[in-house]
């Protein structure tokens, strides 16, 4: 026992049990039983986190190297190969997600919810869960409206996916890092999600590093080193090569003409897959959104300047972030005309002639996965990148605003700080 503590559960929740017979330790010796633990035979497939059984393929994806005064067609540049992508289906993972038994109470009608605090009152609209949103019953209606084909007796209906992603130090000391992907069912109540025992986070995908070796590899190839830019630049084509890979035919036919499943509640139904929402912190975002990290347009849903976040708050404000970005013509126009500049004339990666087309709107030379994909069937991917409670309230805003509430009692002196302590440990969940 590590502590007085596990040794009272020890007592309290085993050997009082009622299930628990004391004849059946007799003969009992510990020494043997750890020995004959260590001798059972372990499936080997069982020690490794990303087996077969477990729906998990190991992948290589491959991002073309620019160099500065290489002049080259993107389609001829060598190419950096990056092993050890962990990835799984997503058909896969949607198929066993709503077969599943807890798939039982999933929601595939969306509604409107409404109070009336008194039968007097005028009823209000209320935004509880995903499938009583207007973007769910507008994306529930147009899936209504699309052509029919063989199996339209079925139920058509949306399986709504929300994505979520962190890089992770597993250590305080060292560099080892883990960068999982999860997705979540947003047919699935809340209150269910919420719960660790529903395990409603289903592994999509690891992404690994660029390898430790690109660096040789690159003087190898062009005789000098990768810049800081080229590498920023490898990064995000890294990001969304791997997303290319998991938006593959098999999704992006379920995206378009649906899949027919028999779900856990025993109707077959035509699902049709939809991103809604992908939360994930800052630098993250620059990533998945392809703009500039803290550029001139910082923020990945509106384009208001950096010099202007200062106006948070005024009515000002709110008419300056009615400027929504949008995976417009323009921008990935913008995106080949300056990946073709960076190759076929050897310009550098924040060049100023790339600069001088993609920095307006902070935009860089890198094709987004999601637009490529999926934008012909009218996916706009900046609109599913929704705040991050965590990263942008918790651990951001109200972190910062903590401390400098902090820094302002002390400043003030007197026993202020004794008084906030005093307060925080009288409070009863305290």
């Amino acid at each position: 026992m590590k502590s007085v503590q596990e040794l009272q559960s020890l007592v309290n929740n085993v050997l009082l049990a009622d299930d628990f017979n004391v004849d059946d330790l007799k003969g009992f010796n510990a020494r043997r039983e750890i020995r004959r633990l260590d001798g059972e035979s372990i499936n080997e497939s069982q020690l490794k986190p990303f087996s077969l059984e477990n729906g998990w393929k190991e992948h290589s994806v491959y991002i073309k190297l620019p160099a500065e005064k290489v002049l080259q067609h993107e389609a001829d540049a060598p190419e950096l190969e990056v092993k050890g992508v962990y990835v799984r289906s997503l058909m896969e993972l949607i198929t066993t997600g709503v077969q599943d038994k807890k798939a039982k109470s999933f929601h595939y009608a969306p509604f409107s919810l409404f109070w009336k605090p008194t039968p007097n009152d005028q009823p209000q609209r209320v935004f509880s869960e995903l499938y009583n949103t207007d973007a769910f019953i507008a994306e529930h209606r147009k899936i209504q409206e699309l052509p029919t084909e063989s199996g339209s007796e079925y139920e058509r209906a949306i399986i709504a996916l929300q994505l979520f992603s962190d890089s992770t130090h597993l250590a305080a000391y060292g560099t080892h890092s883990m960068w999982p992907v999860y997705t979540f069912f947003g047919n699935e109540s809340k209150y269910d999600k919420a719960k660790p025992t529903q395990f409603s986070a289903h592994h999509l995908a690891y992404i690994p590093s660029l390898p430790d070796s690109l660096q040789d590899s690159y003087m190898k190839i062009f005789g000098d080193p990768a810049s800081a830019a080229t590498l920023t630049h490898l990064k995000r084509d890294l990001m969304h090569a791997i997303w290319e890979l998991l938006l593959d035919p098999e999704f992006i036919h379920a995206y378009e003409h649906g899949i027919i499943l028999k779900c856990a509640d025993g109707v077959i139904r035509r699902l049709f897959p939809r991103f809604f929402t992908y939360s994930a912190d800052y630098p993250e975002k620059v990533l998945l959104t392809t703009i500039r990290n803290l550029g001139r347009c910082p923020c990945p849903r509106c384009l208001i300047q950096k010099t202007r976040i200062g106006d948070l708050g005024k009515v000002v404000d709110g008419q300056r972030r009615s400027h929504v970005r949008l995976d417009s013509d323009k921008r990935r126009r913008d995106v080949e005309l300056t990946r073709r500049w960076i190759f076929e004339k050897g310009l550098g990666i924040n060049s100023k002639s790339v600069n001088d087309v993609l920095q307006e709107e902070s935009y860089v030379p890198t094709r987004n996965a999601f637009s490529t994909r999926l934008q012909h069937f009218g996916f706009d991917f900046f609109s599913m990148f929704v705040p991050d409670f965590m990263h942008e309230f918790e651990l951001g805003v109200w972190k910062a605003i903590f401390i400098h509430l902090m820094r302002i009692l002390y400043s003030a002196g007197n026993d202020c700080i004794q008084s906030l302590n005093w307060r925080q440990v009288t409070l009863p969940f305290a």
